[in-house]
């Protein structure tokens, strides 16, 4: 490097080329390394910089949406402690936090001059792993030293069923590199675990050079067999060809012509003044100088567009390759199997080439795990460290259905701890757990508390009473709710009394109003319609008028005496009696009800009638409801009065919000179920005005949780559920069958299509009528001598004449119509 340096290949290790890329920005001589994969070396820092391999915080991505394929979340990293080791590492955090995972525990091994870690370091590195929760085993570390770890491992019984190794390309690049491992007890070691390789496309010209390196090594190596090539030496043969390439169009100006001019093919250098300072150093630094033609080479470098070995050679404006991929190999028996792919733009995809229009199937192909199973392991087992889960419960000081501690023990018992057992015995692991209770016993404590108490790790799980809400669900994870549940309104109620008049309950008065209209309107109609052609509707207008009235109401009882002869009058009759059949059934059913079924009656109507209200109420002291009614509902917190036990409730209500108590409770109803159990003086009033849940609170991301819900699920589909439900709460004594509080009246609402159908039907009856009688009027006195019917012609009279022929007109077709309809048909 002392003369005429113009690009640097290499390093072979990312601590190196951090050194070298410092000496290459200060000589502006391009730095080309194909293996450094340190994700932190990159053209920000060092400018000169160029990678001709993948970077490393591809490999992590890779790694990280392996973890999330299988729904893992907790991972535990072993890496080497050098800059290699940790940047690696550090960019996996990154990318398991995108996909919500993370690396619950590290093991940095701390390198010496031959990475020579001793087997006793490793093995108590591997104890304390193996005593952790997470089986998920993430290994990115040198050669020599990963497969020690294997092996310790194997050992240690640690490479066997419910374990998950995952190696970096390192493990690839062994595997590559030396084929002879196959065949050797390494390979014991190392079955089941998924590793990484950089992808390098099939093609005719890496078949070639792979046959002639194989024929080159096995001449230098008859007994051994030939070397491997690994991926490292596929970049390293292309990263010479692309220097080539740069030089190349450095040298020529960037076309292909011979008539360029003679300075692009200068290549100078400069002294550089700081140089000199390391003057007499075993390096000759001071001896280097500094390449005035860095930058142009450079760019010619980041510009290369060729095909080699490891595919198409582009590069980034960063100097990194373009369209990163790896493969993802399992190791079975005595080779590997590959069970997928990994693509920058696509993530994990089974097809070699992924088409344009995505057809590529995601995913990976099924993986033999260590252990020999197909079985995906569950990543996580309960920690092997003596430590049981701290299970907070909620000392309640009232309904100890759903809760309650058992004299003299540190047990539980309970609606909520038997559903918290039987979902517990369907996991397909043992749960070490104890019960550790939180409140004083004196009043019940907050549940908002003591789910706070997971987030601070105190707890690892809280058990009891606990309704799911939003805030809650943003600092825990819930189980599938066991119980249903939502806050509801609870206030004295009274029986009420029949009184004389209750036969006029069922309908409202404007129901009353329109039906005694329609009654009338309908008897009138037809009155109209059947005067001419039946005697039963003619007669002096005081009989007129009473046969009207008592036709009318008479179809109320289907008892009229009158019969219909007109084809109009039948049709609207038909009709109105089928709207009195509705009616008629209607006011029945509802006057039944009324009389048979005891009615109960509240001052307080509902929650909405107590948000408007002054009136004071209580509400359970622990319970959600109150910064619901304060937050939500905008009820003054002046009005809440907290309340600890069902005594309390009974006392508050009785006495009113008049002498010192509360109007109304407004509680979850499993609460209330059991307080109106015994107490028939009250009851639910109004509808349940919000729909939520009880469930078992796990910190974030917690695989318990998900595994204590399905069983959940598994409790409801077979039974079980109700069947505790049934053990711990039954049905309230007080509430009789059909018993409800208020009466539902019949309303207009209700019946608008029927009056809107009667009411057609008798227009146009009426409109058929008149205009059948306007045309025989016509025609009977078209020609009559007595009497002439207005004509056009008239217009041109005076207005007084043609006032006292329209008078006379109307006067003759009003004495028409009143006719009986045969006197003027021909004898």
């Amino acid at each position: 490097m002392e003369k005429g340096t113009v690009a640097i290949i290499g390093p072979q290790y990312s601590e190196m080329a951090h050194v070298i890329s410092h000496i290459a920005n200060e000589m502006q001589v391009p730095l080309l390394s194909f293996a450094a994969t340190d994700p932190t070396l990159t053209s920000l820092q060092f400018p000169y910089f160029v990678r001709t391999t993948q970077s490393d915080l591809y490999q992590m991505s890779a790694v990280a949406d392996i973890v999330d394929h299988f729904q893992w979340r907790d991972v535990i990293a072993i890496f080497i402690d050098d800059d290699h080791g940790r940047n690696g590492v550090a960019a996996l955090g990154d990318k398991l936090a995108e996909k919500r995972c993370k690396i619950s525990y590290k093991v940095p091994f701390r390198p010496n001059n031959n990475n020579n870690i001793s087997e006793e370091e490793i093995n108590n590195a591997l104890f304390k792993i193996a005593l952790m929760e997470s089986r998920v085993i993430v290994v990115h570390i040198v050669a020599d030293l990963g497969l020690k770890v294997l092996k310790v491992a194997q050992s240690l019984s640690m490479m066997g069923s419910g374990y998950v190794w995952i190696a970096t390309d390192w493990l690839s690049t062994v595997l590559d590199s030396n084929p002879s491992l196959s065949t050797s007890s390494a390979m014991n070691d190392i079955q089941g675990v998924i590793t990484l390789r950089m992808y390098t496309p099939d093609s005719e010209l890496k078949r070639k050079f792979v046959s002639r390196w194989n024929n080159l090594t096995l001449k230098m190596n008859h007994q051994e067999g030939p070397f491997g090539l690994n991926t490292f030496g596929l970049y390293a043969y292309d990263t010479v060809w692309v220097i080539a390439y740069a030089l190349d169009a450095l040298f020529s100006g960037g076309n292909n012509n011979n008539n360029n001019n003679n300075n692009n093919h200068n290549i100078l250098f400069s002294n550089d003044s700081s140089l000199n300072l390391l003057r007499g150093d075993s390096l000759h630094l001071d001896t280097m100088g500094v390449f005035i033609n860095g930058s142009t080479l450079l760019q010619k470098i980041l510009e290369v567009n060729q095909t080699g070995l490891t595919g198409r050679m582009m590069f980034d404006l960063d100097g990194n390759l373009l369209n990163p991929s790896y493969e993802i190999i399992n190791v079975i028996g005595t080779g590997v199997r590959r069970i997928g792919y990994w693509s920058e733009s696509y993530g994990l995809h089974t097809g070699e080439e992924v088409p344009n229009d995505g057809n590529s199937s995601e995913g990976l192909y099924g993986v033999i795990w260590p252990g020999q199973t197909t079985q995906t392991p569950r990543g996580w087992v309960f920690a092997s460290n003596g430590r049981h889960l701290r299970i907070g419960v909620p000392l309640r000081v009232s309904y100890h259905e759903f809760v309650s501690r058992i004299e003299g023990t540190d047990m539980f018992g309970g609606y909520c701890i038997d559903v918290f057992f039987a979902a517990l015995n369907l996991l397909p692991y043992p749960v070490p757990y104890k019960f550790v209770s939180f409140g004083n016993g004196r009043t019940n404590p907050l549940n908002s508390e003591l789910l706070h108490q997971i987030t601070i790790g105190v707890f690892d799980a809280v058990v009891g009473d606990i309704t799911i809400t939003t805030n809650r669900t943003k600092v825990v994870d819930f189980t599938q709710p066991y119980i249903e549940s939502g806050l509801v309104v609870v206030a004295p109620i009274k029986k009420m009394k029949s009184s004389a008049w209750a036969f006029l309950t069922p309908f409202t008065p404007m129901m009353w109003f329109v039906t005694a209209t329609f009654f009338l309107v309908v008897g009138v109609v037809i009155w109209i319609l059947e005067r001419r052609v039946n005697d039963d509707f003619r007669g002096p207008p005081r009989r007129q008028l009473v046969t009207i009235i008592w036709f009318s109401f008479s179809t109320l009882f289907f008892a009229h005496r009158e019969k219909t002869v007109s084809t109009l009058g039948r049709i609207v009759l038909i009709i109105w009696l089928f709207v009195v059949l509705i009616l008629n059934s209607s006011y029945i059913a509802s006057l039944t009800s009324i009389l048979t079924v005891e009615q109960l009656s509240s001052p307080v109507k509902g929650i909405e009638s107590l948000v408007i209200s002054n009136d004071r109420i209580g509400f359970l002291r622990g319970s959600f409801a109150e910064n619901y009614l304060s937050d939500e509902l905008n009820i003054h917190r002046s009005r809440l009065v907290p309340l600890n036990d069902p005594s309390e409730y009974e006392k508050a209500l009785k006495d009113g919000a008049a002498n010192g108590g509360v109007a109304a409770i407004i509680d979850e109803r499993a609460y209330m179920e059991l307080f109106l159990a015994t107490r028939c003086e009250f009851g639910i009033v109004g509808q349940e005005f919000t729909k939520m849940g009880w469930g078992f609170g796990f910190p974030k991301d917690s695989p318990l949780a998900i595994d204590m819900s399905t069983a959940i699920l598994k409790l409801s589909e077979n039974g079980d559920l109700q069947r505790i439900h049934d053990k711990w709460l039954t049905r309230s004594a007080c509430s009789s069958e059909g018993a409800k509080q208020g009466i539902d009246r019949l309303e207009i609402k209700s019946f608008w299509g029927l009056f809107l159908l009667i009411g057609i039907a008798c227009f146009i009856a009426l409109f058929c009528y008149l205009t059948r009688m306007t045309y025989r009027f016509r025609r009977h006195y078209s020609n009559s001598t007595n009497l002439e019917v207005p004509s056009s012609s008239s217009s041109s009279s005076s207005s007084s004449s043609s006032s006292s022929s329209c008078s006379s007109c109307l006067k003759s077709f009003f004495s028409f119509v009143n006719e009986r309809e045969d006197y003027y048909c021909p004898k």
